[in-house]
This record gives C-alpha cells, structure tokens and sequence, in this order.
C-alpha cells in the first residue's frame, strides 16, 4: 500500500474507533433529550466502577424529578479475572456478560443512560493514545453535567489512574463555560480516609443502602467470578461512617471519600503525579505536627 494511502487509511481507522460506542437509555427516549436534562455523569474504567465512585450521583439522582445521572464505561471487560461459573468463558463471552450486567445495573439504578466505550484496558492505558480522551470530549460537548466523578489519581489500578488523566485532559479541551461546576475523584482501588481533613470530601450515601446493595450485585461474572466488590464496598462505605469522627456520634450509615479533581482542570500546567503528590505531602506535614 503506498504510504500517503496508508496514513490516510490509518487516520480514518482512528476516527472510526472514536464512534464505536455502545448507549442504552433505560427509558428510550432519544439521547438529545437525555443529554438536555443530565446533571450527574460517572465515568468509570470498567463494567461495575460506576456502582462503587458514582453511588453519591446514583443516589442524589434516584427517583429524584429534577436530577438526573448518566454513566460512562471506559473499557470493554475483555480482561477480567474468571473462575467458578465463568472460568471458561472466552473473552469476546465475558464482554458480552459485563455490557449486560452494566446495562441491568442501569435499569435497576434508573440511569438516563450507560455509554460503554468499548476499549480495551492497553489503549487506555497507552499514554500516546488519544481514543478515549478523544470519545470523552465528544460525548462530553453534548451533556455538559453539573457534576462529574470519575477516579484519582492517586488509585493503585493503572487502568483507573489513565481513564483520571483522560478525563482531566478531555475536560482541559473543553471551554471554560462548558466546565461542570464539580468534579470529583472517588476511592475504589485505594481508600481516601488516610486524607488530611481539609482534603477529602465525605460524600453520604446512606439515603438508599439497599439500591447499593443491589446495584454492585449485578455483577456477578466479578463476585462470582472470586472478586467479593459487594462485601468489600459495602463493609469500606460503613467503616467510613463510623471512623470519620473519633469523638462523635455517627451522622451516617455509609459514606464514599472523594477529592476535588477541579484544580486540575483549571491549571493546564499541573501534571496528575505533582497533583497527586501534593495529598502525600500535606499528609506528611500533619503527621510530624501531631508527633510534635
């Protein structure tokens, strides 16, 4: 193939793969008219993210007239661990099984709509790819929520960590104007109650612990599969509540900690690692003062 057609075909398969994407609204109604109404949108790495960073936006929104929560789904599964009942299960199998498993978790949560981007975890994770910051910018130009959670960057999950970095640069693209009013990182494979008071966001989820509940079960080819999320969740969102205060009673029953990823997006100069970094210092610096 000569070498300009090749290029050619090249930027074409790319921009092809920035439209590959998989939506299901719930209600069916058209999507222009899910995006008008959004207010909340979780965007996750894989298939059961949403249910664990995005419950606080799950909950304000549920059966709630005036707020509605939207997710988004980075990656298409393909990787995930199996044993049990889906030890055999081919990879192209347990895509399929998660998309519907993230699609009942829609019904049941009452999402306006799930987008599943379908990427695998090495392109998101390739530092010079550009798909998905490419696929959130498109898709972001047309909801622009008030509020946004999506990992931090100070999770122990590579593929959590990329989809942080992705996020901030697609919303860095973004005007100003077209910014959501917050954006939060919430724990899932690193907890956040270590933070200094001043740094983390406690978020109350103790409006409907039963839809938590069931929402994370939906997932079974994971709990099944040998990865217990619902326990784990669950029991993290409790002991939250119970230790965020030493010397007062409980105010909630589960509570997820987050930080404002809002900084960052604001500062096009500020790196993830620096950004990150800062949380670790302050930690630090508290810790000599009270051993002082």
């Amino acid at each position: 193939m000569p070498y300009k057609i090749e290029i050619l075909f090249s930027h074409w398969f790319v921009f092809l793969k920035t439209l590959v994407m998989n939506i299901f609204i719930p209600s069916h109604i058209p999507f222009d008219q899910v995006a008008q109404k959004l207010t909340h949108l979780g965007i996750g790495a894989h298939q059961d993210d949403l249910e664990i960073l995005a419950t606080h936006g799950i909950v304000e929104c549920y059966d709630n007239p005036t707020q509605y929560f939207g997710g988004i789904t980075c990656t298409n599964g393909g990787g995930s661990p199996r044993t049990g009942a889906y030890r055999n299960y081919s990879d192209e199998a347990i895509m399929r099984m998660r998309e519907h498993e993230q699609q009942e978790a829609a019904r049941i949560g009452h999402y306006s709509f799930i987008a599943q981007l379908e990427l695998s975890s090495f392109i998101v994770q390739d530092p010079t790819s550009t798909l998905l910051t490419t696929k959130l910018y498109n898709l972001l130009r047309k909801l622009h929520p008030q509020v946004i959670y999506t990992h931090h960057p100070l999770d122990k999950h590579p593929t959590h960590r990329a989809v942080c970095r992705c996020v901030i640069e697609a919303l860095r693209a973004l005007p100003a104007t077209e910014h959501p009013q917050t954006l939060l990182g919430v724990e899932v494979w690193r907890s956040l109650d270590w933070l200094t008071e001043k740094d983390k966001i406690a978020l109350d989820l103790s409006a409907h612990p039963k839809l938590i509940e069931k929402l994370i079960k939906v997932f079974d080819s994971q709990i099944s599969g040998g990865k217990r999320y619902d326990l784990a969740t669950l029991g993290r969102m409790r002991a939250n509540a119970t230790y965020q205060a030493p010397n007062a009673p409980d105010k909630a029953t589960h509570i997820a900690y987050a930080i404002d990823l809002k900084p960052l997006v604001e500062n096009r100069e500020r790196t993830l690692e620096e950004f990150a970094l800062g949380f670790v210092n302050r930690f630090h610096e508290q810790v000599k003062r009270e051993y002082c």
